[in-house]
């Protein structure tokens, strides 16, 4: 098998085509660096990349628009034409079901979800109100330090928002409390960290921003779904003269004298050497330090001490009901393992993703990590063979046709991630430790790009990334 075509002269290898990447490669070559993405899957998008499910693509997560600010903010940066997505408005977000609690309704609207509240909570719509007002306050003052380099102390101060320091010392757990709403309310807006799987208390503050966005902008998925921001992501860094090479799987960042070298990869199976001054790794801080680079031992116990992220279990089929309700619906059975469940209902937003009167429809069980590595994959299927059975979510689909499922042994070998896990799980001592650098000191020329370097893990924090991460590559080899 004759080698792989490599542009010449190459100046940025990109490790990975994620959101991340994607809009790193793009911003640098429209800066006129030469550019080369290494995929190793078939198509680009990373963890945000579909699945076909009765030959339709859909969503391969529980991914929505909450942050469309960010989104719009990373798309002009990129001169990219977000409204071309057709952003579709999600009215009645999610519910949550919490076994001997009233449920909870969540929705775009804040009269609608504070009415929904009374219902079930008389008297506690004042409060949701008030929480919501601080935390959008808050939100706004910190606006800028989400597009910032160095989202630390300095930034924060910078931005005039000293006052928030207080709030950003506390977890997420700690200013739901705060809020004086009833427990199992709490529990339903910090939904987000635990599709995480992890406790309100261990999750940073900033969540707490999530029901304040989501009133002022608004929730949303594009037609045709999220991965439609992928799409447009990977035509723009084409257009601008990036190449991407999939089925590229990259296997070591070469070093010399503490400088990048080079990248070496598998591309179609063939090892290939791409020199480079520069490296930018999108496949996962965590895997970039410990299997990709050789670093400093500090470095590396450093790399093995952050709490990790699963992907989870999930499955995806068809129903032929037409979804009725909410986009999202959680369950927090109180289950150690599975503490939450998700069913994810496309059509309930866009009923152009039904096909032949089939509804696609996915069941998503977030696992912590360390609860998924006790476990073996026949345990692991198991557990959501279990789950499929539940009367919860069967009452609503129960003629569902099952397709595809992924534990998180599928995950890791489709997507070649580190210990089946996705990048560091953002917890508050994470955040408050500025999460990982763009720039590995170890390393002249190696930066890290995606969420794990980002204060939050949406796609709008990694597309930012991306840009940040261009910028500080540019200034590099200009």
């Amino acid at each position: 098998m004759s080698a792989p075509r490599i542009p010449s002269d190459v100046d940025v290898v990109i490790l990975g085509g994620g959101v991340g990447g994607l809009s790193c490669a793009r911003q640098l070559a429209r800066g006129g660096a030469k550019v080369v993405v290494l995929e190793a899957r078939a198509e680009a998008g990373g963890l945000a990349s579909g699945v076909m499910v009765a030959g339709k693509r859909v969503d391969g997560g529980p991914y929505i628009v909450l942050d469309r600010p960010g989104l719009r903010y990373a798309f002009h940066r990129l001169e990219l034409d977000l409204d071309a997505l057709s952003l579709l408005p999600i009215h009645h977000v999610y519910d949550v079901e919490q076994p001997g609690q009233k449920d909870f309704s969540f929705y775009a609207d804040l009269e609608t979800t504070v009415a929904s509240l009374e219902r079930a909570h008389p008297g506690t719509g004042r409060k949701y109100r008030e929480f919501v007002g601080e935390m959008q306050r808050a939100h706004a003052s910190l606006e800028s330090v989400l597009t910032s380099p160095n989202p630390g102390p300095l930034a924060i101060l910078r931005a005039g928002a000293i006052a928030t320091v207080p709030l950003l010392l506390r977890s997420l757990g700690g200013i739901l409390r705060g809020t004086g709403l009833p427990p199992s309310v709490q529990q339903a807006l910090g939904i987000w960290t635990h599709v995480a799987g992890q406790r309100l208390d261990d999750a940073p503050s900033p969540l707490a921003f999530a029901p304040a966005i989501i009133h002022a902008h608004g929730a949303s998925v594009p037609v045709g779904g999220m991965t439609r921001i992928v799409d447009a992501l990977v035509a723009g860094a084409r257009d601008a003269g990036s190449a991407i090479i999939l089925h590229a799987r990259a296997t070591r960042i070469v070093v010399e004298a503490g400088k990048v070298a080079a990248v070496d990869a598998e591309i179609d199976g063939v090892p290939t050497r791409i020199a480079c001054r520069t490296a930018v790794s999108n496949v996962g801080g965590v895997k970039t330090l410990l299997d990709l680079v050789s670093v400093s031992p500090r470095t590396a116990r450093w790399a093995r001490s952050l709490p990790l992220q699963s992907p989870g279990l999930a499955a995806y089929g068809v129903t032929k009901r037409p979804p009725v309700g909410p986009y999202l619906r959680f369950r927090l059975p109180g289950d150690p393992v599975l503490p939450a469940r998700l069913v994810v209902r496309p059509s309930a937003v866009d009923a152009r993703t039904a096909a032949d009167g089939r509804h696609p429809v996915r069941l998503v069980l977030p696992i912590a990590h360390h609860a998924a590595e006790r476990l073996g994959e026949d345990e692991h299927r198991a557990l959501l063979e279990r789950a499929l059975e539940e009367p919860w979510w069967r009452d609503q689909v129960d003629d569902v046709v099952i397709e595809h499922t992924r534990v998180p042994a599928t995950w890791g070998a489709e997507f070649g991630l580190h210990r089946n896990a996705m990048n560091p799980v953002m917890t508050a001592k994470f955040m408050r430790e500025g999460r990982m650098p763009h720039r590995v000191k170890d390393v002249e020329g190696l930066y890290l790009v995606g969420s794990s370097t980002h204060p939050g893990q949406w796609v709008s924090f990694c597309a930012v990334s991306g840009i940040l991460v261009a910028e500080a590559v540019a200034s590099r080899i200009s």
